[in-house]
């Protein structure tokens, strides 16, 4: 009977532990954004209308996209590795179009996919279409100031 509750609670410290660390981000994810964590994360173009200003500390790359577009189901993979091979460099974020409407609007992603390259200085880069994963990474070598 003790040697049931010994592995009864070897198994629960277990559960818990994994349980926590699988709630921790770590890099190598692409990550949803809704609107409140844009205006925080990318740009708050609530206050600051004019002129662009990005909020991140990391270059960053974001997918906008639905669950129902083909070529968005293509890429997704891409982006997926891409966010592993860049994890300590750059942040990878997925906006669904359908959800998220005010943002399709205001950055123009009537078209999907759209990736938008956004370095820590400079102004964002979009591109429309499944782009293959070539093109994808050398956009990410300029952004990153890295020769191809």
């Amino acid at each position: 009977m003790k040697q049931m509750k010994y592995l009864f609670m070897i198994l629960m410290l277990s559960l818990i532990a994994n349980c926590s660390s699988a709630q921790s981000t770590s890099g190598g994810e692409v990550i949803k954004l809704n609107k409140a964590d844009f205006l925080v994360k990318v740009f708050n173009y609530e206050k600051q209308n004019e002129e662009w200003v990005y909020e991140g500390k990391k270059p960053c790359v974001i997918d906008f996209y639905a669950d129902w577009c083909g070529p968005c189901k293509m890429i997704a993979p891409i982006m997926k590795e891409l966010a592993s091979t860049y994890k300590d460099e750059v942040i990878f974020y997925q906006i669904d179009v359908d959800v998220e409407r005010e943002l399709a609007v205001i950055f123009g992603a009537s078209s999907i996919p759209m990736i938008l390259f956004i370095p820590v200085k400079g102004t964002p880069q979009a591109a429309v279409g499944a782009l293959p994963k070539a093109t994808m990474e050398e956009q990410i070598k300029l952004m990153l100031g890295k020769k191809s």
